[in-house]
C-alpha cells in the first residue's frame, strides 16, 4: 500500500510534520532487547493521534474526487465541499480527524459517539464546528446509527471499519495511515538500522493492516509483525482463527480506541497474510505500560501504550530490536 498520494496531499498541510521516531535504550534494556524505537503520535497534526492522517486524507480525497480537481483550496472545489456532509461513528480520534478535515476544507461533519466515549473527545470535536450525536449503547451501535443516518439523509458515510459491500471509504482512511509507515521507512533507511519486530495495536485493524501492508511491500528488511488487541476485544485474532469475520462479545476495556468487537473486513483480509503473530493484553497491563511511558515524558493512554504492554508479555531475546507506535496522547478533558 503506497503512501505517495496521501503524502503529497498531507505534506502540503501547514499542520503536517513527520512525527518523532525516538530511540529508547533504557526501555530496551528493561525489556531485555537490543533496541526499541517509539513512533510518537501523541502530537500528530495538533490532533494528538495517528488517526489525523487517515480521516483528514479521506475527506480531502473524496472532495477532490467529486470536484474532479487536484487542489482542494480552489473556490470551485470549496463550493462543492460546502455541499458535502460527512458522518462517522467514532471512539474519539477518528471522529476528530474527520471533523478537522471537514473544517479545513469547508465541508460539514457529524460524529456519532456512544456513551462510552469521554466527553473530552466530544468537546474537542464540537470545537471544530462539527455536530456530535450522542447515543446510548456500544461503539458497534454507533456504527449502525451512523450508517442509518447517512442513508436517511444522503450524507457521506466515512467509517474507518469495513464490511461486505462497504470498502472504498475505509480504504482511503487506511491509505492515509501509510504515511506513518513511510516516515518510519525513511528514518530507518537513513540510519541504516531496521527493527526485527514491529508491534501494531488494533481496534478494527486499520492502522495495523495499512502499516503491515506497507512494510511487506516497501521495506527492504522484513520484520516479524505482531498485532496486539485487548483481551476483552480480540476480534482480529478470533477472526483469523475462524477463517472468517466473527463477533467477539466481551466486557468493556479501558483501551477505548481498541475496544472493538468486530474487525474491519479489509484489515482481516490483509493481516491474515501480512501479520505473523496475534497477542492480547489485559487492561492492567495496558495501564502499567502507559505509566511507564508517562514516566519517560511521553503521556499516553492504555490504548496508546498497547505495543509496550505486548512487548512486556513476550520474550523476544537480546538480539531483538523493536518498533512500537505510541498511537495517541492523553484524552481530552
Amino acid at each position: 500500500m503506497s503512501a505517495s498520494r496521501p503524502w503529497a496531499l498531507l505534506s502540503a498541510c501547514p499542520a503536517y510534520e513527520v512525527s518523532p521516531l525516538i530511540d529508547a535504550p533504557k526501555l530496551a534494556q528493561d525489556l531485555g532487547v537490543s533496541g526499541l524505537w517509539l513512533k510518537d503520535e501523541t502530537s500528530r497534526m495538533r490532533l494528538g493521534s495517528f488517526k489525523a492522517l487517515g480521516g483528514a486524507f479521506a475527506v480531502v480525497q473524496m472532495i477532490l474526487d467529486r470536484a474532479g480537481g487536484v487542489d482542494p483550496m480552489t473556490p470551485a472545489t470549496r463550493a462543492i465541499a460546502q455541499q458535502m456532509t460527512f458522518i462517522t461513528a467514532s471512539a474519539g480520534n477518528h471522529g476528530l480527524s474527520i471533523a478537522a478535515g471537514a473544517q479545513v476544507f469547508s465541508a460539514h461533519a457529524k460524529i456519532v459517539l456512544s456513551t462510552g466515549v469521554p466527553e473530552g473527545f466530544a468537546n474537542r470535536i464540537r470545537k471544530t464546528g462539527a455536530e456530535v450525536i450522542r447515543i446510548a449503547g456500544s461503539y458497534e451501535d454507533s456504527v449502525a446509527e451512523a450508517a442509518r443516518l447517512a442513508a436517511q439523509n444522503d450524507w457521506i458515510h466515512l467509517a474507518d471499519g469495513s464490511w461486505e459491500g462497504y470498502t472504498a471509504p475505509p480504504a482511503l482512511v487506511m491509505e492515509g495511515y501509510t504515511v506513518l509507515a513511510e516516515e518510519c521507512r525513511l528514518a530507518f533507511a537513513a540510519a541504516g538500522r531496521w527493527p526485527s519486530h514491529v508491534v501494531l495495536q488494533a481496534g478494527v485493524g486499520g492502522l495495523a493492516a495499512a502499516t503491515a501492508a506497507h512494510i511487506r511491500a516497501f521495506w527492504p528488511e522484513q520484520p516479524t509483525i505482531i498485532v496486539v488487541e485487548p483481551d476483552a476485544a480480540p476480534c482480529l485474532m478470533e477472526s483469523i482463527r475462524a477463517g472468517q469475520l466473527v463477533h467477539t462479545p466481551g466486557p468493556v476495556s479501558n483501551m477505548g480506541r481498541l475496544d472493538c468487537k468486530d474487525a474491519s473486513l479489509l484489515a482481516f483480509d490483509a493481516l491474515r497474510h501480512d501479520a505473523d503473530t496475534f497477542v492480547t493484553i489485559s487492561d492492567a497491563q495496558a495501564v502499567a505500560a502507559a505509566s511507564d511511558l508517562s514516566a519517560t515524558g511521553m503521556a499516553t493512554t492504555p490504548s496508546g501504550a498497547a505495543g509496550l504492554a505486548a512487548l512486556r508479555t513476550l520474550d523476544l531475546g537480546p538480539a531483538a530490536s523493536c518498533l512500537i507506535i505510541v498511537s495517541e496522547g492523553p484524552e481530552g478533558d
